[in-house]
């Protein structure tokens, strides 16, 4: 009888440290609503890269939003050595990301908007085409991973507004997009 309550015990307190672990974990719909806001505002983005940074076994997901995060600290760097700096470690971190969750269309969409944004003589670009392959290949299958419909279209819209994408390819968004609303 003692052994019974001692495994219930036991098992509640097991159950209780991992709903507490859970809790420190960021929703990945809070966090891009946060991302959007720490473009302008340099606290939220310190804010956001300490608490992730200090977040154990991440997701592939929230790798990416690190690697988010660490772009956006080279984008409120002022020292040219400390931007550069961080998109380093924002490329490798977006990396590890994609070679975790290869089909992940929203991973593939965060990276592909960072080098889409970094101005190409530092050379940043060189996953373009593939994300951009990936994400249309996502799309067509309709396999969406984490994205939610509202992230599907944001990922739909910017495509087709980065006019990266072959006269094929804008007919395929623009076919999705339709089929989405």
């Amino acid at each position: 009888m003692k052994v019974r309550y001692f495994i219930v015990a036991l098992l509640i307190c097991i159950s209780g440290i991992i709903q507490i672990a859970l809790a420190d974990i960021p929703e990945p719909k809070v966090l891009r609503k946060q991302l959007l806001v720490a473009l302008d505002r340099r606290s939220l983005t310190d804010s956001l890269y300490n608490s992730l940074a200090a977040t154990t076994n991440k997701s592939p997901i929230l790798t990416c939003y690190f690697g988010v995060v660490q772009a956006l600290k080279a984008k409120h760097a002022w020292n040219p050595y400390f931007k550069v700096k961080h998109l380093n470690d924002s490329e490798k971190t977006l990396q590890q990301a994609v070679s975790r969750e290869p089909d992940n269309m929203e991973i593939r969409f965060m990276r592909f908007s960072i080098e889409h944004n970094v101005p190409g003589f530092l050379g940043y670009g060189k996953h373009l085409t593939d994300d951009r392959n990936e994400m249309i290949k996502q799309l067509e299958r309709k396999y969406y991973a984490t994205a939610d419909h509202e992230v599907v279209v944001t990922i739909i819209k910017f495509l087709l507004d980065s006019k990266r994408c072959t006269a094929e390819q804008n007919q395929i968004l623009h076919k999705q997009l339709a089929a989405l609303k």
